[in-house]
């Protein structure tokens, strides 16, 4: 299931970015043809990579929750909870000695 995930996400980066190139192409032969003018096709490609980069982040964030759900359903440890118990473990440790010492 993560694999398919994984898959997908960087197919739909591959088409974005396929996309944009087009897109900027697209742009340059309009320029050249006289339709757009220089300053028209920046603004054009700056709203469209402004646009992009506000969808992959919505993308990543969501991507990141199906992961997350993922790994809760699978009840696979993340790394984040496997440094809470390590943390855990090494407060148990230090308390353990710490009674050690004094012979409790």
């Amino acid at each position: 299931m993560l694999d398919l995930i994984k898959k997908s996400m960087l197919t739909s980066i591959g088409l974005a970015l396929k996309t944009k190139d087009e897109l900027e192409d697209l742009v340059k032969d309009l320029q050249k043809r006289g339709e757009m003018s220089e300053s028209e096709g920046r603004k054009f490609l700056d709203d469209i990579q402004q646009r992009y980069d506000e969808v992959q982040e919505k993308l990543e964030k969501r991507v990141e929750k199906s992961v997350k759900e993922f790994l809760k359903k699978t009840n696979i440890v993340t790394t984040d909870e496997l440094k809470e118990l390590k943390k855990e473990i090494r407060e148990l440790k230090s308390i353990v000695n710490t009674m050690a010492t004094r012979g409790v």
